[in-house]
């Protein structure tokens, strides 16, 4: 029996990403963010989620691609990290998407080194190439700098 994984897709930039489907809490609108004096470029700013302050990251940084356009707000991947919850700002929300061991090859050469660490790999999807993020190593922006 092949093996196969559930990921929750979505969109940052012009990158097809998925990360599993177990650490993902909720998907929410835009949220009003409070930014945060001195902190790193990819934190986007703080959320109130029902009480809970979450800490926004910004994959368009995180991943150092190009910000978003200044018309297009972000959505909120709100994802489990360890006991913590951040939230992921991605551009738009795909499907849950069930992938296979088979398909699964070693991120590709052209990352850069900094932005390849955050990747586990890649699924050949017909038509598409989905990254498979490794949503701790992205939560973890401290180890960044």
């Amino acid at each position: 029996m092949l093996e196969a994984t559930q990921l929750c897709t979505f969109f940052v930039d012009n990158l097809f990403l998925g990360i599993e489907v177990e650490k993902v809490q909720e998907i929410i609108r835009y949220q009003e963010m409070t930014r945060v004096p001195l902190a790193p470029a990819v934190v986007g700013g703080l959320i109130n989620l029902r009480g809970q302050i979450v800490t926004a990251i910004d994959l368009r940084r995180r991943l150092d691609l190009s910000d978003r356009p200044a018309d297009q707000l972000p959505l909120n991947a709100i994802v489990r990290v360890g006991d913590e919850t951040v939230s992921l700002l991605v551009d738009d929300i795909g499907d849950v998407l069930e992938v296979y061991a088979g398909d699964f090859e070693t991120p590709p050469d052209t990352f850069t080194s900094k932005t390849r660490s955050l990747i586990r790999g890649a699924y050949k999807l017909e038509g598409q190439l989905l990254l498979f993020l490794d949503v701790d190593k992205v939560a973890d922006f401290a180890a960044s700098h």
